[in-house]
C-alpha cells in the first residue's frame, strides 16, 4: 500500500490528542490543551512514531547502537510520558524540570539547536509539568516541515560512513528504512523527507553498500 503522509499525519494527531488531553479534563482545559497542541503541531510538524537516527534530536548516541527516540542514551534526563513530532517532542513529567532542560540544552549540534522550556499548559495529567524540546534547524525546512535534501543525505552519510571500521555485513535499504526515514515510512518517503530526499539517500547508501565497505550484503 502506498504511503499516505495525510492520513499518517491525521492518525498520528488522533493519538497524542487522545494521550495527551485525557477526558478527566475539564471542557476548558480540554480546549487550551488542544488549541496549544495544535500550535505545537503548527510550528515543530506532524506526530510521528520515531525519528531518523541522524536526526538532532536523537543523534547523541553511541555510534554503535543508533536510537530513534529520545532517551538517556541520547543525552536527555528524566524524560518521562513522551510523545514526538517531527521536530521535537512534549514529555510530561511530574517533576525534575530543570534536568530536562538543563539536558536538552547540553546537546550540541552543527547544524541546529536543541531548547526546551516548561509549557504553561495542561497535558496528560493534572499535576504533570509538560515541556517542549526543539530542533530549531540552521536551514529552513522544506514545504511541509521536511528535511531538506542538502541536510537530510550528507547528516546521514556522517552517521552511515564511520561504521565501515567495525561493520562486518551490510544491511538491506528495506531493513535501514526505519533507520534513515524514520516512522512512519512508506517504500519512498516519509514524514521527514520527500520521494526526492528518500531517493538521493538510498542512492547514497546503495554506492556505499555496494562499493563493500561494510562487508557482504546480508540476505536475509
Amino acid at each position: 500500500m502506498a504511503f499516505r503522509a495525510d492520513e499518517a499525519a491525521s492518525s498520528g494527531f488522533d493519538r497524542v490528542k487522545k494521550y495527551l488531553i485525557p477526558v478527566t479534563f475539564s471542557p476548558e482545559v480540554r480546549a487550551e490543551s488542544e488549541a496549544a497542541l495544535l500550535d505545537i503541531i503548527d510550528e515543530l510538524g506532524p506526530v510521528v512514531e520515531s525519528y531518523p537516527s541522524w536526526h538532532p534530536l536523537v543523534s547523541k548516541h553511541d555510534p554503535h547502537h543508533p536510537e530513534t527516540t529520545p532517551s538517556e542514551r541520547t543525552g536527555y534526563q528524566g524524560l518521562d510520558h513522551t510523545r514526538y513530532f517531527a521536530h521535537g517532542f512534549i514529555t510530561c513529567p511530574y517533576g525534575g524540570v530543570e534536568r530536562i532542560i538543563d539536558s536538552a540544552f547540553a546537546i550540541n549540534h552543527h547544524c541546529a539547536s536543541i531548547t526546551a522550556e516548561e509549557l504553561d499548559v495542561s497535558f496528560y495529567a493534572e499535576g504533570a509539568k509538560p515541556v517542549l524540546v526543539k530542533c530549531e534547524w540552521s536551514e529552513p525546512l522544506s514545504l511541509g516541515k521536511l528535511v531538506p535534501k542538502k541536510l537530510a543525505v550528507p547528516l546521514m552519510l556522517e552517521q552511515e560512513l564511520p561504521c565501515w571500521r567495525w561493520s562486518s555485513r551490510a544491511e538491506r535499504w528495506e531493513t535501514m528504512r526505519p533507520y534513515l526515514l524514520g516512522e512512519p515510512h512508506g517504500s519512498r518517503s516519509s514524514l521527514f523527507v520527500d520521494q526526492e530526499t528518500a531517493l538521493a539517500m538510498k542512492r547514497a547508501y546503495m554506492a556505499m553498500v555496494e562499493s563493500g565497505m561494510f562487508g557482504p550484503l546480508k540476505m536475509d
